[in-house]
């Protein structure tokens, strides 16, 4: 999407984001839980949060229902409109990442395209793809929201998995399967992987 105006320069601060790093002893990334709705990615998300922040690391979570009370609640859930709420996301999680966060975000995002574009605004080196592959049914028998309910009873048209297609990860850096793993093995996969890949220390190796 291209600026409306075209007199905007990016200005770039005299504190670079390894500095920031350095500070926190972590590096700054972006853990995109993807899958369909009560797949448990807000569940594990937080847990996650807890688990990082009781080891003395700066963590942000991006939750989808939070997003949608400000940010984006300018948009509905027609298949442009989720690529536009992805898109907002995904630049808010940039910043976040250059000031040396770890960030944490829950979003069905069900398109393959949408997802990758997030990587590409955010970066390979600090994405984090993380499937929580769980199958329908058990997402309909959790029913956390009661969403499912209603879109069988007819009162929500566009609903993912059901009415509108998930597309599921290819090559997705992390897989949870949430219907078989408890959540305090979960949340101890997320961070093993981001110690074997030294996201929770700093540029120079120091952890908080």
């Amino acid at each position: 999407m291209e600026p409306r105006s075209k007199n905007i320069v990016f200005h770039h601060g005299e504190i670079r984001r390894e500095d920031r790093e350095r500070l926190l002893g972590q590096r700054g990334c972006v853990l995109w839980f993807t899958g369909l709705s009560g797949s448990g990615k807000s569940t594990v998300g937080r847990a996650v949060e807890r688990r990082l922040f009781e080891l003395g690391h700066l963590v942000q979570v991006l939750d989808g229902d939070n997003v949608r009370h400000g940010l984006c609640k300018d948009l509905g859930f027609s298949a442009q409109d989720r690529s536009e709420n992805i898109r907002r996301i995904a630049e808010v999680a940039t910043l976040s990442v250059d000031a040396g966060l770890i960030v944490l975000t829950a979003f069905i995002s069900p398109f393959r395209a949408d997802r990758a574009q997030a990587r590409a605004i955010i970066g390979t080196e600090r994405f984090v793809e993380v499937f929580v592959d769980v199958p329908l049914a058990v997402c309909e028998a959790r029913d956390p929201k009661g969403l499912y309910r209603k879109v069988r009873q007819g009162e929500i048209a566009e609903f993912t998995g059901i009415s509108s297609p998930y597309e599921p990860p290819d090559a997705p850096e992390l897989v949870l399967r949430t219907a078989d793993l408890p959540l305090d093995a979960s949340v101890g996969h997320v961070i093993e992987y981001l110690d074997r890949r030294a996201l929770l220390r700093g540029t120079d190796g120091t952890t908080p």
